[in-house]
């Protein structure tokens, strides 16, 4: 993933987290009120706080996004290390093709055969309203051990770092 310096300072060891991660599963709305997810590689975070993603513009997401206000939940996972991370904001379906120049990679080219010219590529936009992050700094042998102890002796576990930041 491209990052780009954040014009807000808190949202950096988001971007940190979102870069090492990835792959986020994005939560939409569908027509009869159900939660959909979705696997989505985050191309970019630019300095606004938005992260983009490549998609088809006929893709059930596009629509359920433009019907439910714009509203999506974007979810990483990295367990191994336990680092999580979601955000709440809004999304845009964009056809910009000078922005989608800039973001192309050679894996898109699975999703779209024609390549940057595919008339199916569109570009979404996910500004970030809130994230909240959690971020263990210990080994897995280390957190284990806390939670051990934990269940022992009743005190909860220090997990690592949990953060909420707004943008």
């Amino acid at each position: 993933m491209e990052t780009t310096a954040q014009k807000n300072k808190e949202l950096e060891k988001v971007q940190e987290l979102v870069d090492d991660i990835g792959i986020a599963m994005m939560t939409t709305v569908d027509d009869q009120g159900q939660l959909v997810s979705r696997p989505m590689a985050a191309l970019q975070m630019d300095e606004e706080g938005s992260i983009w993603f490549f998609t088809k513009r006929s893709a059930p997401k596009v629509a359920q996004i433009e019907n439910n206000e714009r509203r999506v939940n974007l979810s990483f996972a990295k367990v191994g290390d336990a680092e999580y991370v979601s955000v709440s904001g809004t999304a845009d379906e964009l056809d910009d093709r000078a922005k989608i120049d800039e973001l192309w990679n050679p894996v898109a080219k699975a999703w779209f055969p024609e390549g940057k010219d595919d008339p199916e590529l569109t570009l979404l936009k996910v500004h970030i309203d809130m994230a909240e992050y959690w971020n263990a700094s210990d080994s897995k042998m280390v957190r284990f051990f806390q939670q051990a102890t934990a269940a022992i002796t009743g005190n909860p576990p220090k997990m690592g770092e949990n953060q909420k930041v707004y943008n």
